[in-house]
């Protein structure tokens, strides 16, 4: 058993309300304190070269590790660019800087090279920090210490309560970022977002160490720094939501009309595409396919304060759907490149469904013993993958080679392993 099976396996020790226990094993009952103020006040946002370069200076003079966050303007406008980026670190203070108006942060990047970067949610942020040229070499991502460290509830307000006892603001999270200039009760919640991101990580290092799981999450945090960017999603208008409801093909045809349309349009407005048609009128319209521009404002979504020329423009994208021959229609279904749903495991190969029972008992057994989130201690779909096909002969190194194929990192390996080595060898699998 490691020391973090022993760990978890001290009842006195589990984090069982949200906080982490202090040495005597009982956690901290103190009400929060709420955080007002950012430490030295509201920095002024930096939106020219000049300002920029003092931040550069400072923050490169700065000592310790660096907290890191970015606003987006989700729900507002196109795509995911960051509309506000804050930086903490000893030393530096805090700085709020306006990547609209300062597009290329890459030589913060390089002065923050080697430092590592504390991030909560790290995956959510480093894409649109990619594209203004910061990209870390080292990280700490609270959200995911939490994950691992057994905590039940992990969004940045909570961590900084349960674990700091401080209550952070929470009225901004989804306002227009792009908003410019930015209002001061925006700039004060992005200043405090950073404000204790890096005392937050200090506590939550010494909790994973205490449970013996430091390793693990060190690990992870290298996995995330490594990782290339994603690759662009295949047929993104499949993902339409009421997608369900659309069988035939000609149907189909017309969701990828209409999304590339408004797709285009998006890009071009720099709005939501959410703004411009919703995905329910989309699929109202592959339903109903509608013969022209009165029959498609009798829909939903298409009539109430849509004028004619935007009508026909809808219209139009209908029109191309079923213009299209039987051939340039669009497949039901995405192609499959691993196996099938598990719901149709037990007809297809009934020993598959009993290996994958067996396995998805056995994760979930020692996910609750390690009092993490199963997905933390493996990927679903690396148990899929491995119990719809098997090594041919299955042993400690065999599983362990596979896991490591597909991605799992040591810790993973070790840990999972002997989960899965019983439940492909069990008897009636």
């Amino acid at each position: 058993m490691t020391d973090a099976q022993d760990t978890a396996a001290d009842s006195s020790l589990r984090i069982t309300g949200g906080t982490p226990p202090d040495d005597a094993g009982s956690s901290v009952t103190e009400a929060p304190t709420p955080l007002l103020e950012p430490r030295e006040g509201i920095p002024p946002v930096v939106t020219d070269q000049a300002a920029l370069a003092e931040v550069v200076a400072a923050f490169a003079a700065g000592s310790g590790p660096v907290a890191v966050d970015a606003e987006r303007a989700s729900g507002y406008r196109y795509g995911q660019r960051a509309y506000l980026v804050q930086l903490r670190r000893e030393g530096a203070g805090t700085a709020l800087i306006d990547p609209v108006a300062c597009p290329d942060l890459s030589g913060l990047g390089v002065a923050l090279t080697g430092v590592e970067w504390v991030l909560h949610a790290a995956t959510q942020d480093l894409p649109c920090l990619r594209e203004i040229g910061m990209v870390p070499s080292r990280l700490f991502d609270t959200e995911l210490a939490g994950r691992l460290a057994g905590f039940p509830r992990v969004g940045l307000g909570a961590m900084v309560e349960n674990v700091l006892g401080f209550v952070l603001e929470k009225g901004h999270s989804a306002v227009d970022w792009s908003t410019r200039p930015l209002p001061e009760p925006w700039l004060r919640y992005a200043a405090l977002d950073v404000e204790l991101l890096v005392d937050l990580r200090d506590a939550l290092e010494k909790e994973l160490d205490r449970q013996g799981k430091l390793e693990w999450a060190l690990q992870e945090f290298d996995a995330i720094a490594a990782a290339p960017p994603a690759e662009p999603r295949k047929d993104p208008w499949r993902r339409t939501s009421g997608m369900h409801k659309v069988r035939r093909r000609r149907q189909l045809g017309v969701v990828r009309e209409l999304w590339e349309t408004r797709d285009r349009i998006a890009q071009r407005r720099d709005v939501s595409p959410g703004k411009v048609l919703s995905d329910a009128a989309i699929v109202e319209a592959a339903l109903a396919l509608p013969a022209n521009a009165h029959a498609l404002a009798a829909l939903n979504g298409f009539g109430h304060r849509m004028g004619r020329r935007q009508l026909e423009q809808w219209q139009a994208a209908v029109d191309r759907a079923r213009a299209l021959s039987d051939s340039a229609l669009p497949q039901p279904g995405q192609p499959v490149t691993g196996p099938p749903p598990p719901r149709a495991w037990a007809d297809k190969d009934p020993a598959a469904a009993a290996r994958l029972s067996a396995a998805r008992a056995g994760v979930t057994a020692l996910a609750e013993q390690l009092n993490m989130p199963q997905e933390n201690l493996v990927s679903p779909d690396t148990v899929r993958r491995i119990c719809w096909e098997p090594p041919k002969v299955v042993d400690t190194g065999s599983v362990a080679l596979a896991l490591a194929g597909y991605g799992a990192r040591a810790w993973q390996v070790e840990q999972v392993t002997p989960v899965l080595v019983r439940a492909l060898s069990a008897k009636g699998v």
